[in-house]
């Protein structure tokens, strides 16, 4: 039985759209579990995920909010397993719940970045002329300064919140999505089939949206996952600064913002939220390069 439903999942000639559909699921799911690299960065967002939904769990009862003046920055212990903050709060529960404000800030970028990335990379790769002259060079503005910096003008501009910075975050992202998606387009779009389609009168839209993006999402994907770092990094730059989430919202770089001035002397109240923005941004580093050797054949 596990043999044909493997040949069945496996077969390069599928007798329907849907054995299509889950073959090349499997397969993707399949080349994840046996590239080490891409299993570890899975692994590692799992965990991301696992902290955010279970943070109350995880955390011992103890809230990322309640204050405790005589039990301030104190050390590690059975109470309290990473210690506590300037205000006597518990690092362990606020960096399980600050797990939320990362994923909440990388959702929100991705639902945002992608849609405009596609759009724009694919109406100027596919229209050509004048379109593609005038998206490219509003992509070309955005793309001439860094993003950091960019993205620091923007939030100072919309003022201090985790909402704004998830604008200014997301206005900065969406031209490398927009100049991947038009590298692809303009590869597609003189395809054998896609001369067909227009040949049976599809209209442009319907060319762009149901044959051209599906097949640029895929380069799409890998390179938002690689991104997923970057994205994080930000959030967490703009939280340092007062910019992002704002007190008593449990944040990774707020919390390193708060423990700067005491990191020789009580070190775990900046360098728990750090560790936890280096691994999950090499999480998403180790999972975006295995992505990476999934979807690209040339990466083979």
């Amino acid at each position: 039985m596990s043999d044909t439903l493997g040949t069945w999942l496996m077969s390069e000639t599928p007798m329907s759209r849907r054995q299509a559909v889950i073959g090349s699921v499997y397969r993707a799911v399949r080349s994840i579990i046996f590239n080490p690299t891409a299993l570890i960065g899975l692994i590692i967002v799992t965990l991301l995920i696992f902290m955010g939904i279970f943070a109350p769990l995880l955390s011992l009862g103890n809230s990322p909010l309640a204050q405790n003046l005589a039990g301030r920055l104190a050390a590690p212990s059975a109470d309290h397993w990473f210690g506590t903050d300037e205000l006597g709060r518990d690092i362990l529960a606020r960096t399980l719940y600050g797990a939320r404000a990362t994923l909440a800030i990388v959702a929100l970028v991705s639902v945002i970045v992608v849609p405009i990335g596609l759009t724009v990379g694919t109406v100027a790769g596919y229209l050509g002329g004048w379109v593609d002259a005038v998206l490219m060079r509003i992509t070309d503005i955005f793309l001439a300064f860094p993003r950091l910096i960019l993205a620091l003008a923007f939030a100072a501009a919309l003022g201090p919140g985790i909402e704004n910075a998830v604008i200014a975050i997301a206005l900065t992202s969406w031209p490398a999505y927009a100049r991947i998606a038009r590298s692809e387009t303009m590869t597609i779009a003189h395809s054998d089939f896609i001369q067909s389609v227009v040949l049976q009168g599809a209209s442009t839209w319907r060319i762009l949206f149901r044959h051209i993006v599906p097949l640029c999402l895929s380069s799409v994907i890998v390179r938002l996952t690689l991104d997923m770092a970057g994205i994080i990094l930000t959030a967490a730059g703009l939280g340092f600064l007062g910019l992002g989430a704002q007190p008593p919202t449990p944040e990774w770089g707020a919390m390193v913002s708060s423990g700067r001035d005491v990191i020789l002397d009580q070190w775990w109240v900046a360098t728990i939220p750090g560790l936890a923005i280096f691994i999950v941004s090499l999480g998403f580093n180790l999972l975006g390069d295995g992505l990476r050797d999934v979807f690209d054949p040339k990466s083979r």
